[in-house]
């Protein structure tokens, strides 16, 4: 079956558009390689790249079903495998790059992974995710039945904190992305920690509007701390400068920026319907007059 395809073999365009949109940063990263227009060393911004790419879309199969659920979209479950397998593949091109970027010595990277703890735990969640991408086809999701192809596909939870650690040893200074990212993680995660009986209506909006803020203020503090521990900048300093934005809007308020407009996005979707509900049944259908014979 065509990935653009739906389970019946229809052309579905959603699908269909999340799978190109997937080549683009790959097409974007080959078109530059082949101009000459990454830098002096193009091997390791592809390896830098990729490697971003990978995390980017691990977290975007985290949030699908949080946001099926908190913006009404059931559909948007179809793209979820094709995501996660984008995100292995990604993962892959990291992993090549590297060993390109080293002449191809694999004794050498091997050695490199091995000895450097950011490129081991890296490497870590690369075979955790290969087993996950693996048992991403239907024949294999029937084989396993759905309980326990469900439970191991929860690894990507843990795939994910091994994956943001590893953003951030490598990201050194330069850390903006991997707090956003651990910000979202808790927000994302907060949802699965709801009962299943208040993964919807109202009360989950709620809820997922209180954790936006939670999510956004531990943002915060683990920003805070890190450069603490790295540099050490005091506490409640860069607490402060996340409140303003004299250097742009800092990791905490890009967090809640995004899980506040989802959830603001679901409560239109959600107050949309009820509308729509009411007008349906307020309707009143006169029957047509009897005509006499």
């Amino acid at each position: 079956m065509a990935p653009w395809n739906d389970t019946r073999g229809r052309f579905a365009p959603l699908k269909a558009t999340v799978f190109g949109a997937l080549f683009i940063p790959a097409a974007w990263l080959l078109a530059g390689f082949l101009a000459r227009t990454l830098g002096p060393r193009p091997l390791t911004e592809i390896v830098h790249e990729s490697g971003d790419w990978a995390i980017r879309l691990l977290f975007v199969t985290l949030a699908i079903t949080p946001l099926r659920q908190i913006l009404g979209w059931p559909g948007l479950v179809a793209v979820r495998r094709m995501t996660g397998v984008a995100a292995l593949a990604y993962v892959c091109l990291h992993l090549f790059a590297y060993v390109a970027d080293v002449s191809f010595d694999i004794g050498k990277a091997a050695s490199e992974i091995w000895l450097r703890s950011y490129l081991t735990i890296g490497f870590a969640a690369l075979l955790a995710l290969i087993p996950l991408g693996i048992t991403s086809t239907n024949g294999l999701m029937r084989r396993l039945g759905g309980k326990r192809w469900r439970r191991l596909h929860q690894a990507s939870y843990a795939i994910a904190i091994v994956a943001i650690v590893h953003f951030f040893w490598q990201s050194k200074l330069d850390i903006r992305e991997p707090v956003i990212m651990a910000g979202l993680y808790l927000w994302l995660m907060a949802f699965r920690l709801l009962p299943k009986a208040a993964q919807r209506g109202g009360a989950m909006l709620a809820s997922m509007a209180v954790f936006a803020v939670a999510a956004a203020v531990l943002t915060a503090f683990i920003e805070a701390f890190y450069y603490n521990l790295r540099v050490g900048a005091p506490l409640l300093r860069v607490l402060e400068a996340n409140l303003g934005f004299d250097n742009g809007a800092s990791a905490a308020w890009i967090v809640l920026a995004i899980a506040a407009g989802a959830v603001a996005l679901g409560a239109l979707r959600a107050a949309a319907a009820a509308v729509q509900r009411a007008r349906t049944a307020s309707r009143v259908f006169v029957p047509a007059p009897v005509r006499r014979a």
